[in-house]
């Protein structure tokens, strides 16, 4: 029988010792792994030149029309415009803009023709309205705008660049007039021409008199468009009519930014926050002002001072309280 007890008490001892080491491999974090919480991706914030740009599809198209605004808010006052006899070499003056007594004055550039009134004479317009049609005389670059994009680069259409598809490119596009849409513009049709004064009235053997020609009617000098660019390439960039164009408009410009990866903010539309890691270990969260972005980085215009240490990826925000909540519901 002691033999019996003796084997009963060692396996007992064994069971105890195996237990023993589980119990304390499964309290202890495996070796070589943080704790759980522990930050181990940062960033600093950094400083480059930063751009917004929006690209547009275009075609190469021949005599586009385009829009001339009211440069001022006042009353619109035309002159009578006689069709050229050529391609103009200079600013067509084509009427002012009359406020406070004085004028600011409206021409149609160089190289187009005045192709229409796009208000009646002496009407009242606001600056930036379209008042006059105008047609370029040659090849120009025509994209069509939606309107989610319009006021995205209503301000930025002095930067535009263009690459022809297999072709040339790219080169600075010069914008012509407005991408504001169009309405029905006319041609004032000119004044019937007097009968010679040698001739009598009634003819010269008492026949009836040669029929005088009507006038024209108005020739549609723009039809109703939609939202467009029109722009001009160089002089020694090779066209093609109908040749396909991507056009990259430059809507702003931030010169040395202060930048953080996006992945690195909660947030956006100018706010966002970001998670700040310590010297030993802690985080905080910082609210902070955003700026423009180019999808990988983005602006931080105020919050930070460029020598913090941010989590990557960026802190997960509470969610916001249940609504049944907020009016005492559980």
């Amino acid at each position: 029988m002691k033999p019996r007890y003796t084997r009963v008490w060692v396996l007992l001892s064994v069971f105890t010792f195996v237990t023993a080491c589980t119990t304390t491999e499964a309290t202890e974090p495996p070796p070589g792994l943080a704790q759980r919480g522990t930050v181990m991706t940062t960033v600093t914030p950094t400083r480059q030149d930063l751009t917004n740009a929006v690209s547009l599809s275009g075609t190469v198209t021949m005599n586009p029309v385009f829009g001339l605004v009211a440069p001022v808010a006042g009353q619109m006052r035309y002159v009578d415009v006689k069709p050229p006899a050529s391609t103009p070499t200079k600013p067509t003056r084509i009427g002012a803009v009359w406020a406070g007594g004085k004028p600011t004055y409206l021409d149609v550039p160089a190289g187009a023709t005045f192709a229409g009134r796009l208000v009646d004479d002496r009407s009242s317009v606001t600056a930036g309205m379209p008042v006059a049609s105008a047609k370029l005389a040659g090849y120009g670059i025509v994209a069509d705008i939606s309107s989610d994009k319009a006021y995205q680069i209503a301000d930025g259409l002095t930067a535009v660049q263009a690459q022809i598809k297999n072709g040339p490119g790219p080169f600075p596009c010069t914008v012509l007039g407005t991408i504001a849409a169009l309405p029905a513009g006319t041609i004032p049709a000119p004044p019937p021409a007097d009968p010679p004064a040698d001739v009598p009235q009634g003819g010269v053997s008492g026949a009836p008199a040669p029929p005088v020609d009507e006038p024209e009617p108005p020739q549609d000098g723009s039809g109703a468009s939609g939202l467009r660019l029109v722009c001009t390439a160089p002089g020694d960039a090779k066209l093609i009519n109908g040749a396909a164009v991507t056009l990259k408009i430059i809507t702003q410009t931030a010169a040395n930014a202060l930048v953080v990866p996006v992945e690195a903010v909660a947030g956006g539309q100018g706010k966002g926050t970001v998670e700040v890691v310590e010297d030993d270990g802690s985080t905080q969260l910082v609210e902070i002002a955003l700026g423009l972005t180019d999808g990988k980085v983005i602006e931080v215009r105020s919050g930070l001072t460029g020598t913090e240490k941010l989590s990557v990826p960026g802190p997960n925000l509470p969610p916001a309280p249940d609504a049944d909540q907020g009016r005492g519901g559980k």
